[in-house]
């Protein structure tokens, strides 16, 4: 962890220093993080983790796992860093069938959404599986809203981008949930993956769209509906296909709230640094 500490650091202190330019910051703000990109050290020590992040000048995180730990007792270790969870990530069967209990967590983390990142599915994503996804996602999302306060999202993934009408299986969930209860967080990398443009479904839905996973897809990697990739294909941002300032920009006329660096790869300790780096570059 401490080699893993110093490296973070240095490479941060390196990527600040060459990136300043003139000009209005486009995204002025310090980055949240998802607590995936750091699930096998969180996994083994917490607390020297969130010091690993917090060194980072991470405040904001959204969690996906409580590691072993109850809800007040990761609460308590965020507390002590001044780091607050601003969203909780569970499982899908988990958020229709343990509502309660997610939401009773959720609220001891002291999150404001309770996110859902996949649909468990066999073969490509159908209409008959939308149809469910959406009854299922306005239940949720209703019974977090009415009993907890919680804002309930829904996480693409990239297979829902199968067409149908006009558009696409997504348009069809975006569009048949209730915006009382149901809301969305954009992923950069699995809206490209599968052939969308991430800045131009923000557009499309500017009012849906509350929270983001900011991600890049390495040069040369081609795309397709499977919803998976290799990790090893997760890049620092900014130096793969997508077109970081021009979703930053969708997304800041729209107004999302909590924008979450996630970094799947095992490189993550060296390019964590590059992307907070690289979005303190990004100048208008």
């Amino acid at each position: 962890m401490k080699i893993k500490h110093l490296t973070l650091l240095a490479a941060l202190a390196c990527g600040y220093s060459a990136s300043a330019q003139k000009g209005k910051p486009l995204f002025p703000d310090q980055p949240g993080m998802v607590s995936y990109t750091f699930r096998s050290s969180l996994s083994k020590d917490a607390a020297a983790t969130l010091d690993t992040i917090k060194a980072l000048k991470i405040t904001d995180m959204e969690f996906s796992s409580l590691f072993g730990k109850t809800a007040p007792e990761l609460r308590k270790l965020l507390d002590e860093r001044g780091i607050k969870c601003s969203s909780f990530g569970v499982g899908y069967e988990d958020a229709l069938n343990k509502t309660q209990e997610v939401g009773n967590n959720a609220k001891a983390l002291g999150a404001s959404y309770v996110r859902v990142a996949w649909v468990p599915h066999k073969g490509p994503f159908t209409l008959e599986m939308a149809e469910k996804t959406v009854a299922d996602f306005n239940k949720i999302g209703k019974q977090l809203k009415d009993e907890f306060g919680l804002t309930f999202c829904y996480h693409n993934h990239g297979y829902e981008f199968e067409k149908h009408g006009d558009g696409t299986l997504m348009d069809y969930i975006i569009q048949k949930t209730d915006p009382k209860y149901v809301s969305f967080e954009l992923d950069m990398l699995w809206t490209f993956f599968p052939g969308q443009d991430p800045a131009a479904l923000i557009n499309k839905y500017p009012d849906r769209f509350k929270l983001m996973h900011m991600k890049d897809l390495k040069k040369g990697i081609t795309g397709n509906l499977s919803g998976g990739t290799p990790v090893e294909n997760d890049v620092a941002l900014g130096t793969g296909q997508i077109d970081i300032p021009a979703v930053l920009k969708a997304a800041r006329k729209a107004g999302l709230k909590h924008y979450y660096i996630e970094d799947e790869s095992p490189s993550y300790a060296r390019q964590v640094p590059q992307s907070i780096a690289y979005l303190k570059s990004l100048k208008y």
